[in-house]
């Protein structure tokens, strides 16, 4: 009987995912190697220095998600070869620019359904599920932030968060982006193209 159950839970799951979509399913297939990496201070990920200046080292990431601009690794607080205690560590992407607010709320609507609750896998170390609070995004508000916790938070992974903002540009155009992150909540990203 409790092989059947366990059987049971185990096809309802995996059909529960493979219902979330395609973009759930690269955006958690990506967020896994990202949050793996995170023990590593993103080491793995780190592609080419893009910029240096006083406490902070920018670099691209081997790690993009499909479609987006781009997506960057950020080191703070110490040097840049991540040996320095109190340094800060952060994967950020850009997912989408639009010029439509509504389009832009569509968007982040649908990114947080996909992401809310998704299970992440840490490696060796535990499962985990993204859990967020959702803020309905406001045309009068030039940001709209969802920070997901990972749940349960333990030792050094109690830290780290995974963040989904709106954002309108100085230019007017809306901008969803994604970090994982071990800082307090990104207020915009760096852009390389």
């Amino acid at each position: 009987m409790r092989n059947t159950i366990l059987t049971m839970v185990a096809v309802l799951l995996s059909g529960a995912l493979t219902a979330q979509g395609v973009f759930s399913n690269k955006t958690q297939s990506i967020l896994e190697k990202v949050i793996q990496d995170y023990p590593n201070h993103f080491h793995n990920i780190r592609g080419e220095l893009v910029s240096q200046a006083h406490q902070t080292a920018t670099y691209r990431s081997t790690v993009q998600l499909p479609g987006s601009p781009s997506c960057m690794v950020l080191l703070t607080g110490g040097g840049s070869n991540g040996t320095a205690a109190g340094e800060g560590y952060s994967w950020a992407c850009t997912v989408m620019e639009a010029e439509s607010f509504e389009k832009a709320r569509e968007r982040f609507h649908d990114i947080y359904g996909q992401l809310s609750n998704s299970i992440i896998h840490s490696g060796a170390q535990k499962t985990f599920i993204l859990s967020g609070q959702y803020e309905e995004p406001s045309a009068e508000r030039k940001d709209t932030h969802v920070v997901f916790s990972l749940l349960p938070g333990v030792g050094e992974m109690k830290q780290l968060r995974v963040e989904l903002l709106l954002q309108q540009d100085a230019a007017g155009r809306w901008k969803i982006l994604l970090s994982v992150n071990d800082r307090e909540p990104m207020m915009g990203v760096v852009t390389v193209n």
